[in-house]
């Protein structure tokens, strides 16, 4: 039997030059990544959109909008209703190095910032640097009762049974795991996991917590707990 390919971060590249584009995918894929090449705009917002990546590499330069479009669309999202992550990780690479192109993307909501011509190696060395910033790679495991979370690998664990969340119901367990006694209310919850600051009416936190509590105990449902019109809290029993 092979050995399985475990990666380290899924990744949207979002490059219009067809040489560039296939050069950075080859050598993310080399290095365990799960890439999403995104020749446009259009398909990098889709990619964000439906399938969560940890990272999105960005150029400013494409052929149907301005990068600094698609930057703004991701963090201005509420993270609820655009499905949008208003926190996803993005590194702009492109051609434009003028100081004001570099204060536009910064100010606009880039994490990091590098010009072409590029060297691959430091470019990963920021990849890595930009992901474990916001992974929170330094925090060690932690364990609520019979749940194991490991921030830094993105696993959970219910005993000895590997627990394999979507983004999401990783992020919402995480808050609720900070203090398995306490109720987080929903507005709480809405803005830590989503991003959303302002009340709403939507059925997202419901929908994510039922899928987390079946996942975590499929037979009894235990751990996470609907506390009636209030919100959540996690059983650490």
């Amino acid at each position: 039997m092979l050995p399985q390919r475990e990666e380290i971060a899924s990744v949207v590249v979002c490059e219009d030059d067809t040489p560039t584009l296939e050069l950075l995918c080859d050598h993310l894929a080399a290095d365990r990544f799960g890439v999403m090449p995104a020749p446009s705009a259009s398909d990098a917002l889709r990619l964000c959109r439906y399938n969560h990546p940890d990272l999105l590499l960005l150029d400013l330069s494409l052929p149907d909008a301005s990068g600094l479009d698609v930057l703004r669309e991701i963090r201005d999202a509420d993270g609820v209703t655009s499905r949008f992550d208003p926190n996803l990780p993005v590194i702009v690479l492109t051609g434009r190095g003028a100081d004001d192109d570099r204060v536009r993307g910064l100010d606009g909501g880039a994490d990091d910032y590098m010009v072409k011509p590029f060297s691959y190696r430091e470019l990963r060395a920021r990849i890595g640097s930009v992901l474990r910033r916001h992974r929170g790679d330094r925090e060690g495991p932690c364990r609520a009762g019979e749940i194991v979370i490991d921030p830094a690998r993105r696993k959970v664990w219910v005993g000895e049974r590997e627990v394999t969340l979507s983004n999401k119901e990783f992020a919402l367990l995480r808050v609720l795991a900070r203090d398995p006694s306490r109720v987080f209310t929903k507005r709480e919850l809405l803005e830590a996991v989503w991003g959303y600051r302002t009340p709403a009416r939507t059925r997202t936190l419901d929908s994510h917590a039922s899928r987390l509590r079946r996942k975590l105990d499929p037979e009894s449902c235990r751990f996470v707990i609907n506390c009636w019109g209030y919100g959540y809290r996690l059983v650490d029993g």
